[in-house]
């Protein structure tokens, strides 16, 4: 590598710039962004991207799930360019970086490699996905598994929101119906930069987290069907009741999680009584269980123990449980050459860094399925994410951004 490419820093407060100039667009009063997928918040946020983009000399094309490819050629076009990016919806009480700062320091790489004339082997390519956050529309990171086939383009564009609003509306809504094939653009690899979303290199002093590992993920619908009957005249012995019933249930849960800790954790997020009344025992409860592990063992061993859990439980309370698997996704394991990369551009660059599991799910765990993947942490104040009191510092911000340029040049080449 030339010493102008191996030197290279990108603009730090260029890019902390744009971070908060997109914070604008679904800005909430107390700091956060709420920019639903495919509202007119990421329509404003998606032609500010479009417009920069082509500023920076990429070519940008919109696939027919909205997801945006920006691409910036290489000395040899025969070859599939390397992926960088991320998202640019946030949840409803959402943060300025979750996502955000993936795709902008995509962006930024580009700009700081324009800026140094440098000219890669191969291409690279920019990429906004489509709904990562599944706060809208259901599933989450529906464009990515739509990419690498894990859906049909025309499933995803049936999905519906609260409102009875399909993915096809919302996006002939804001124009970005694009005219490209799901699949069309072809990548060698994808590098995403993200924050942790977690409190663990913040807790460690750690500026990168080189991820190796996403954890999978199991979500179930559950029903407790008991009886309703009155408060004040069913005796305790008697009673078939719902939510004591998901009580239990959810203390099981816990138990059964702590049982394979530190690597695994469950969660009941959801929790509807049918028709509540205070003086009436509850007799039906919907509810969502969302249990995660890295490990494919101890995934089976948290279906296991639950619904041994929920037998027992059920019978002895005499009411009805269903536990309906909605969702399961194997654990990532990510591409060792890429993760590599990450680590030695990590030690290069000389930040303190340790590999890293991610807890959440991400776009680059589903491309991994097909393509080459990797990611890239940075600290988050406190681990706090989805809120809008997320937070980060603009050194770790650009000490990520570093890394993920570092690495996209280890993986692209420099144009001899």
């Amino acid at each position: 590598m030339s010493p102008v490419a191996s030197n290279l820093q990108i603009d730090s407060a260029r890019l902390w710039g744009t971070i908060h100039e997109t914070a604008k667009f679904g800005a909430t009063p107390k700091g956060g962004v709420r920019r639903l997928t495919l509202g007119p918040e990421d329509k404003q946020v998606r032609d500010w991207f479009r417009r920069e983009c082509e500023a920076a000399g990429l070519e940008v094309h919109v696939d027919a799930l909205g997801s945006m490819f920006a691409l910036r050629k290489g000395r040899d076009m025969s070859k599939p360019p390397i992926g960088l990016g991320s998202h640019l919806d946030t949840q409803p009480t959402g943060g300025k970086f979750d996502g955000v700062l993936g795709t902008l320091a995509a962006l930024e790489v580009v700009r700081t490699l324009n800026d140094a004339g440098i000219e890669t082997e191969i291409p690279i390519c920019v990429v906004n996905w489509t709904n990562e956050e599944g706060s809208r529309f259901a599933p989450a990171m529906m464009a990515s598994a739509a990419y690498v086939g894990d859906f049909t383009t025309d499933d995803i564009l049936a999905r519906k929101d609260a409102d009875g609003v399909s993915v096809a509306e919302a996006l002939d809504g804001i124009g970005y119906h694009g005219d490209k094939p799901v699949g069309f653009q072809k990548l060698s690899g994808f590098v995403e930069l993200h924050i942790e979303q977690g409190p663990i290199l913040e807790a460690e002093g750690k500026t990168i987290g080189v991820v190796d590992s996403g954890q999978g993920v199991l979500w179930y619908d559950g029903r407790i069907t008991g009886f309703e009957s009155h408060a004040g005249t069913t005796p305790m012995p008697l009673r078939r009741d719902a939510l004591a019933t998901l009580s239990e249930i959810v203390l099981a849960m816990e138990s059964t999680a702590r049982q394979h800790g530190p690597k695994a954790v469950g969660t009941i997020g959801e929790a509807v009584i049918a028709n509540p009344s205070r003086n009436v025992i509850p007799g039906e409860i919907a509810f969502t269980v969302d249990c995660r592990s890295a490990d494919t063992a101890i995934l089976d061993a948290l279906d296991a123990g639950l619904r041994a859990a929920i037998k027992e439980i059920s019978t002895r309370r005499k009411v009805d449980v269903e536990l309906d698997l909605v969702w399961r996704k194997p654990p990532t394991h990510f591409d060792q050459k890429l993760v590599n990369a990450v680590e030695e551009a990590a030690k290069k660059l000389g930040f303190s860094h340790r590999r890293i599991t991610s807890g959440a799910g991400h776009d680059a765990c589903n491309l991994n399925t097909k393509i080459p993947a990797a990611m890239v942490f940075v600290p988050c104040k406190d681990g706090v994410s989805h809120n809008e009191l997320e937070d980060a510092t603009q050194v770790d911000c650009s000490a990520g951004a570093n890394v993920l340029m570092h690495t996209v040049l280890a993986l692209a080449g420099v144009a001899s």
